[in-house]
């Protein structure tokens, strides 16, 4: 819009009209915003039926006394009229006036009723003479310098209705034996004929889209396959545009850019399928790039008319399907941004550090399974974890499944069936969110041990990944018939038409919010449990699922919030950033705050390595005197014996010593093992019995006692010595 000066106090909102500037006809319409005057449309003209034509035209009468304001688009059709009577040969007798024309809005809008006049009354016999003035009278409207006029047009459907009448007029247009080139600055024409014999066809445009003096290339390309399904003798004609894609945009208000030629085909039913090339006029590399065809009736630039076969900084390919409803094509450059590197990086860094911290959480609740789900309310919760952590491992699996797809179009079944698997993973995600969310709900307003295990079990697999089912599946039955399951540019569930997106966002938004309500809930009623009371245990193991859900609900939320933000301002960079970060983490958070903070995981973890250490030790004692033992049994001499069996007993030494600080929980292991028939030589039960009795304080067997009742014993060397190490003794 434009800034302009109207006669009356600017209040927002408010709207005036004005005249056009001396020697112009029409008027000014000016919308107020933010207390300004802005131009929205403008109908100023100096072309009218009288002064269009060449010879005594502008003599006929005197400027302004030929049309009344308000009659402008009507006169059109009369100049029509007047065009078959003068020139119907060539159609060149306005050509001059037309040129000499000022390109203001008025001017645009008769011209462009008069080349839909035209293509509506030439029904055949359109030869090369006569698409040379049309083109003229076309590219004088598509000039670069006349693209911001077309917004203040007041039919928005005009720069629809040019497109059109190209392509309709071109339609009717004879090829001869001789190919048809009929260039101009903003627009080229050119025709052949084909029979099934040729090899393939192709036409490569080159045109100037700005002042610059930079032009771009496009190039139609038709297989000889293709071609042998045409009847002989058969034309082809294209048309390519520099500056239509400009135009449509600025006329129809669109937020994406025409970022190449836009082409036209006129070919015969039988082909179904081409290949364009794009030089792009953007070289930016930030910008998604998506192949589009002109959709006649509707209007506007539909993805599913191509889809994109290679892509790099400088031009793109695309694979078409013409017909009726679709015989222009172009790449649009729209305002979201690619995905750059870093986002790559993070999203797969991120994606990799999950896995394995899921795969670390799916270990860790193996190992402690036993020591954390001694309580049923224990277990459930621990059931609820371990489902989470496996479903979001599976969804970030089929998401780099996805990712490998390169779209919709190229590998469509696999496509689908990966984002059903992403929609259903992610949903299960939430739902058994919710699951706990209940648990813990069931819990403090209910009895919890009304219900036997079993059917809470199945509750809560119900729950988890029956309506995650139930939603996937529902999903795409509805929507994938008519094409609408998928966007086009990923695998991933449709926004643009369907709206099937909904079926994640708003069941996660739910869960979320009523997450948020069980914790609070949770708070409140649990302040009057009292330590000590029946119930404290189980309010302590409530509020530690809900402390699990109050830190992963908010992370799980926040994360799939930002992935909305994303959808509806997918130009913010910003919103791509941290939903990657956010989401590429989810099995790290979920690691640290659903795992290793948990104090009784934690408890049983230590125990558990603890246990782990310790009966390795024991392995190698076995191990150390079995070997010893072979040595004492392949040498009879008797001075080395007891060196052997020093040896040998210095690891049973390090086990003896447990028994006076033994780890904790270790004690009962290691005196059954202790005590084990391999042991229970008389020549060691004395020292043995020696240890016991002092870890106990029983003090009746004292290191002289051991000593005395192992005087007859061989080893008693290794016995004195045992004693003096581990009681910290001395033994004469």
């Amino acid at each position: 819009m434009q800034s302009g000066v109207c006669d009356y106090v600017c209040m927002d909102n408010s709207h005036c009209s004005q005249p056009c500037p001396p020697g112009t006809e029409g008027n000014m319409g000016f919308s107020c915003r933010k207390n300004k005057w802005y131009k929205v449309t403008d109908t100023c003209r100096t072309l009218n039926a009288f002064n269009i034509f060449e010879e005594d035209s502008y003599l006929a009468k005197p400027f302004g006394e030929t049309i009344r304001i308000n009659e402008y688009a009507g006169k059109s059709e009369t100049i029509t009229d007047m065009l078959m009577q003068k020139c119907p040969k060539d159609l060149s007798c306005v050509i001059k006036n037309i040129k000499r024309s000022p390109r203001i809005p008025g001017n645009i809008a008769v011209i462009v009723q008069l080349l839909h006049n035209i293509s509506t009354a030439l029904l055949t016999d359109v030869d090369e003479a006569k698409m040379k003035s049309y083109s003229t009278m076309a590219n004088h409207i598509l000039n670069s310098k006349s693209i911001s006029n077309w917004t203040f047009i007041p039919d928005r459907n005009s720069s629809c209705v040019l497109l059109h009448s190209v392509n309709s007029f071109a339609r009717k247009l004879f090829v001869s034996k001789h190919p048809i080139d009929i260039s101009d600055v903003f627009i080229h024409t050119m025709g052949t004929t084909i029979s099934e014999d040729n090899t393939g066809k192709n036409f490569t445009f080159s045109m100037k889209v700005n002042d610059t003096g930079n032009e771009v290339t496009g190039r139609v390309l038709i297989s000889q396959e293709e071609l042998q399904k045409v009847p002989s003798p058969s034309q082809i004609i294209s048309i390519a545009f520099p500056t239509l894609g400009a135009i449509l945009e600025a006329s129809l208000l669109e937020s994406v850019t025409a970022n190449g030629l836009v082409l036209s085909v006129i070919l015969p039913k039988e082909l179904k399928r081409i290949s364009l090339i794009f030089e792009k006029i953007s070289k930016s590399e930030e910008r998604k790039t998506q192949c589009v065809g002109w959709h006649s009736l509707e209007s506007r630039w539909d993805k599913q008319a191509c889809k994109m076969i290679q892509e790099n900084s400088q031009q793109a390919v695309c694979k078409c399907w013409p017909s009726k409803l679709f015989t222009s094509f172009s790449i649009l450059m729209s305002p979201q941004t690619l995905e750059s590197p870093t986002l790559i990086y993070i999203t797969y860094i991120g994606l990799g550090i999950s896995i394995l911290s899921l795969i670390l959480c799916l270990s860790i609740e193996v190992l402690v399974w036993g020591q954390v789900t001694k309580t049923e309310i224990s277990y459930l919760r621990h059931l609820c974890i371990a489902n989470i952590v496996a479903t979001l491992l599976m969804a970030d699996v089929w998401f780099i499944v996805a990712s490998f797809l390169s779209g919709s179009m190229t590998h469509h079944n696999g496509c689908v069936a990966a984002t059903f698997f992403v929609h259903f993973f992610y949903l299960s995600v939430f739902f058994w969110m919710l699951a706990k969310a209940l648990l813990i709900l069931y819990g403090i307003l209910i009895v919890f041990h009304t219900l036997p295990k079993s059917v809470l079990v199945a509750s809560l697999f119900s729950v988890g990944y029956g309506c995650p089912l139930v939603i996937a599946v529902i999903t795409v039955a509805v929507t994938e018939p008519g094409k609408g399951y998928l966007r086009p540019e990923a695998c991933w569930l449709n926004w643009d038409t369907t709206k099937a997106l909904l079926a994640f966002v708003v069941p996660a938004l739910v869960i979320v919010i009523v997450n948020l309500i069980t914790v609070t809930l949770v708070i409140t009623k649990t302040q009057r449990a009292a330590i000590g009371s029946s119930m404290f245990q189980e309010v302590r193991a409530i509020m530690r699922i809900s402390k699990n859900i109050a830190i992963l609900t908010p992370l799980l939320g926040l994360t799939w919030g930002f992935g909305i933000a994303t959808v509806i301002d997918d130009s913010s960079l910003a919103f791509h950033v941290i939903f990657s970060l956010l989401n590429a983490f989810q099995g790290f958070f979920i690691l640290v705050f659903g795992t290793i903070l948990d104090p009784k995981i934690r408890e049983a973890l230590k125990g558990r390595v603890n246990s782990v250490k310790w009966i390795t030790r024991i392995s190698e004692v076995k191990l150390s005197c079995a070997f010893f033992a072979l040595l004492n049994q392949q040498d009879n001499s008797a001075e080395l014996a007891p060196q052997h069996s020093v040896i040998c007993f210095f690891p049973k030494t390090f086990l003896l010593n447990s028994l006076v600080n033994p780890p904790k929980g270790q004690a009962n292991k290691l005196h059954a093992f202790l005590t084990q028939e391999e042991w229970q030589s008389p020549k060691e039960k004395c020292a043995y019995s020696c240890l016991l009795a002092t870890r106990e304080n029983e003090g009746n067997l004292t290191p002289w006692s051991c000593q005395r009742r192992a005087r007859s014993v061989q080893r008693m060397e290794v016995l004195l010595l045992s004693c003096s190490v581990l009681l910290n003794t001395s033994c004469p």
